[in-house]
Formats: C-alpha cells, sequence, structure tokens
C-alpha cells in the first residue's frame, strides 16, 4: 500500500510541498459539552503542539492513538503535515517505521467517517502529496467520503452548484465561518432539501449558534422542528447538542410538541446515557420548564448509583445540585424524591470559565477600585460563593436603616434553603435587632448576553433568578452604563448614584 511513499523515488519536490502548507488550524466549531476544553488552550491545543513537534512516525502514532478523548478531526491533518516534514529528512523510513506508517493510515481510515468535509479535503490534498497509492486503502475511504457528502445526482443548470444542506454544512464546518453572515445560514437551509438536513448537519447548526450567542428565531425554530419531525431516529446524546441552544440563548421555542417530544424522549433514553440525560434537564432547567418525571428518574437511588464511580460522576452530580436548587425554589408542587445532602456539591464554586477567560475586558476590577474607594474595602466582599453554589460579583450588607455594614460584624449568607430564612428571620425579629439585607452588585458585562445585547444567556438569568429567588437584593451593572464612564471619578458616581437609589448609607452619613 505504501510502496509509492516509502520508495527512495518518492519525489522530493512533492514533499518539499507540504512545507508550504500553512499549519492547519482546529476547527472554530466542535462539541461543547463537558469532554471538551475552551479554544486557546487545554488538552486540545496541546495535543496539536506534540504532533507538530513529534520527532519521528512513532511518536505521531503514539499521541494520536494514547489520547483517544482528546484527538479531534483536525489533529490527523496536522499528523498527516508534519509526517511530510519528517521524510523530507528522511525519505527512507525504517522496517518499523514502516509498519507505523500503516497503523497511522489505519487510524485515519477507522475516523474519517467523524470528519466534517473541510478536514476530508485536507486529509486528501497532504495524502497525495505524500505519494499515498490513489487505489491504496487510506485515499480510497477518503475519497469515498467525501463523495458520500455529495448530493445523489448532478445539479441542473436551474440548482446552485452546492446544494442547501451541503452549503450549510461547508459554512459550518470551515475554520472561517465568521465570513458567512447570519443570512446565508438561513437562506442554506431554507434551500435545503429534506433529505441533507441530518442530525450531523443540524448539531453543526446548534453548536454553532450557541457557541457565538446567536439568538435567530429562524433557525431554533427550524432546530425545534427537526427534532419533533425526527424524535424516533434521534437518541439522547444527539438531542442533548440539539437542545443547548434553547437554553443558553434563553430561547423557547414556539413549536408546540417541542416539550412533549423532549419528555418522550427523555422517558426512553434517560436510563441509557446519564450524562446526556442531564445536559438535556440543564438546557430545560434555564427555560424553567422541568418535567417532573425526569426530575424523579434522576434523584432516584438507582439513577444516583449508577453514575457514582463513572468518569463523569462529577460533572453529573454539580448538575444535579442544581437541579435540586431549581426544585427547591422554583418547583413548590414537586413531591418526588430529592437528591440526598451526602450527593450534594458546590454548583459553581468560582467565576465561570467565560469571565476568567475575558477577566482582562473585564470592568470587574475597575467597579473594584471604585467601591473601595467609596465605602472601604472592610465594607463588601468580591467574588464570594454564597449556598448553594453561586459566586457573586461584590456583596454588601446593609442594615434597616439603610447603612452599609463591615462585613467583618456580618454572617455575609442568607440560609438556604430559603424556608430556613424564613424562619430564621422571624425568630430573630423577635428580638430587639433587624436582620441585614445581603445586596448583590451583579456585573452584566457584554459577553453575558446573546449577540444582539438585550436578552440574558439562559445560565446568567438562572443565576440571577435564584439568588433574587434565596432573598438577596440584586443591583444590576449593565455594561452600557460601565463603558460610558470615563475614568475612576465618573464611575464612583455612577456607582454612588446606583447605591443611593437603593437608599444606602455609609461613611460618616451612615452613621
Amino acid at each position: 500500500m505504501l510502496r509509492i511513499l516509502l520508495s527512495a523515488q518518492t519525489s522530493p519536490a512533492r514533499l518539499s510541498g507540504l512545507l508550504l502548507i500553512p499549519p492547519v488550524q482546529p476547527c472554530c466549531l466542535g462539541p461543547s459539552k463537558s469532554g471538551d476544553r475552551p479554544f486557546g488552550g487545554g488538552p486540545v491545543q496541546g495535543l496539536q503542539r506534540l504532533l507538530e513537534q513529534a520527532r519521528n512516525p512513532g511518536e505521531l502514532l503514539r499521541w494520536l492513538s494514547q489520547n483517544p478523548t482528546k484527538v479531534r478531526a483536525h489533529h490527523y491533518p496536522v499528523a498527516l503535515r508534519r509526517l511530510g516534514q519528517l521524510l523530507v529528512s528522511q525519505p527512507r523510513p525504517s522496517p518499523v517505521e514502516q509498519a507505523t506508517l500503516q497503523d497511522l493510515s489505519q487510524l485515519i481510515i477507522r475516523n474519517c467517517p467523524s470528519f466534517d468535509v473541510h478536514t476530508i479535503h485536507v486529509c486528501l490534498h497532504l495524502a497525495v502529496l505524500l505519494g499515498f497509492p490513489s487505489d491504496g486503502p487510506l485515499l480510497c475511504a477518503l475519497e469515498q467520503e467525501r463523495r458520500s457528502r455529495l448530493p445523489p445526482k448532478p445539479p441542473s443548470p436551474h440548482q446552485p452548484a452546492i446544494y442547501g444542506g451541503q452549503r450549510l454544512e461547508v459554512a459550518l464546518s470551515c475554520p472561517r465561518f465568521l465570513q458567512y453572515p447570519r443570512q446565508h445560514l438561513i437562506r442554506s437551509l431554507a434551500e435545503a432539501r429534506p433529505e441533507e438536513l441530518t442530525p450531523h448537519v443540524m448539531v453543526l447548526l446548534a453548536q454553532h449558534l450557541a457557541r457565538h450567542r446567536l439568538r435567530e428565531p429562524q433557525l431554533l425554530e427550524a432546530i425545534a422542528h427537526f427534532l419533533v419531525v425526527q424524535e424516533a431516529q434521534l437518541n439522547s446524546k444527539v438531542v442533548q447538542k440539539l437542545v443547548l441552544p434553547f437554553g443558553r440563548l434563553n430561547y423557547m421555542p414556539l413549536e408546540q410538541q417541542f416539550m412533549p417530544c423532549l419528555e418522550r424522549i427523555l422517558a426512553r433514553e434517560a436510563g441509557v446515557a446519564p450524562l446526556a440525560t442531564v445536559n438535556i434537564l440543564m438546557s430545560l432547567c434555564q427555560l424553567q420548564c422541568l418535567p417532573f418525571r425526569a426530575l424523579q428518574f434522576v434523584f432516584s437511588p438507582s439513577f444516583i448509583n449508577h453514575i457514582n464511580g463513572t468518569p463523569p460522576s462529577l460533572i453529573v452530580r454539580r448538575y444535579l445540585s442544581l437541579l435540586d436548587t431549581a426544585v427547591e425554589l422554583e418547583l413548590p408542587g414537586y413531591q418526588g424524591p430529592r437528591l440526598p445532602q451526602r450527593q450534594r456539591v458546590p454548583i459553581f464554586p468560582q467565576p465561570l470559565i467565560t469571565d476568567r477567560a475575558r477577566c482582562k475586558y473585564s470592568h470587574k476590577d475597575m467597579v473594584a477600585e471604585g467601591l473601595r474607594q467609596l465605602l472601604g474595602e472592610e465594607n463588601y466582599r468580591q467574588n464570594l460563593t454564597v449556598p448553594p453554589g453561586y459566586c457573586t460579583d461584590f456583596l454588601l450588607c446593609v442594615g434597616s436603616s439603610g447603612a452599609v455594614l463591615p462585613m467583618r460584624t456580618q454572617d455575609p449568607f442568607l440560609p438556604y434553603p430559603p424556608r430556613s430564612c424564613q424562619q430564621d428571620q422571624a425568630n430573630f425579629n423577635s428580638t430587639t435587632q433587624d436582620p441585614a439585607q445581603r445586596v448583590v452588585l451583579m456585573l452584566r458585562e457584554r459577553w453575558h448576553f446573546c449577540r444582539d445585547g438585550r436578552v440574558l444567556l439562559g445560565s446568567r438569568a438562572l443565576r440571577e433568578r435564584h439568588l433574587g429567588l434565596m432573598g438577596y437584593q440584586l443591583l444590576p451593572l449593565p455594561f452600557e452604563e460601565l463603558e460610558s464612564q470615563r475614568g475612576l471619578p465618573q464611575l464612583k458616581s455612577y456607582l454612588r448614584q446606583k447605591l443611593q437609589a437603593l437608599g444606602l448609607r455609609w461613611g460618616p452619613e451612615g452613621g
């Protein structure tokens, strides 16, 4: 199979052409669930660097075969390009390396059905440059995958050169997808034939909308309709990806069968894929439409025992803890089982990944300095996690007269669950003192909203909703207002007005 590649007659010019190909960049789309890391760092990017620095074909194969959970489709073109660079310096591999090259070829053949169109084309091009025979297994497998993505019949003169479904997949699979405006996606979806709208294409579309916070009703309704029509053919692992943008973008579709369809899928698939089941419920939690029957299943002892000891156990318990909080705060009519206390873990014990990744663009440090100069650093707490596990931006304790109280003299936490808080407050009011009010200043950064800048993302809306239901008084600080402040003096004046509007007093006037 590798007679041309391994031959001493392999064209040096052909191999040198590989050096002119720019480094393969990871596709900007892909799975966004718990197994992935954000682009820009982490295991996925680390593996790419290891492949680019491999010293021989054996190392290439080892990095790919020993890291199955970290390997993505774009890593295979990286490996082929590095292989060409190695063959330029050593055109005739040793017998051991010949077997390694065969194993590498088989690895690509096994995984190419999961490649997107862009990756298949890049691999084909690189394999031809490397000298793989046109009738060999690798090129035949890649060519077969390429042909399987084509329309069944050639286009007529009255049809576009690329059909709607294929155009949609190409647009979503391309690393430079941001060049494709939303109107292009909508037009491609409208022109697609029903048989072209496969689960793969619709998952790519859902991931694109969720990742880039695009709250496009036409596209979201199309996903909801696809889910309803294809209900019988979809498993929960696909459904979790299709449902993701609805919760993240805080969008409840108009499709009337959306919720009944999901309830049937959850009833059918709940015991098959625990993490997928909980991911679907997390999206529905953000939409405030949790089905009681599914909750009873995931809180049952059998389900909890089943997930204990499995790799996703911690993330599932974290999600179950959040679902239990939603039941406590938002579903007074629920009478089923609950998550045992010993299984509960903090929900979001630290600032979210997006906030940590964009900290240099955040207004948090500027607001913290404004509060320090305005109130004194002993009168507020920053990044404090309150039960059952929500991280607050800034928290103040305020007496009944409106005076801001020193944090060292107060318990900053309200009791959880809230029913205990009400009992404690009743007991406290029987004494001569009044309980302190907890005020949470919530930064609403630009990336906390959908792309249109008007609707909070589902996770943000959920956090604010729960903190309010637990008894915390919320003071939002919108990004438009923060961005309009020019310098620290203006910001202090802005914060002073915000706090005084709530009746707060501090310093000499606060007593």
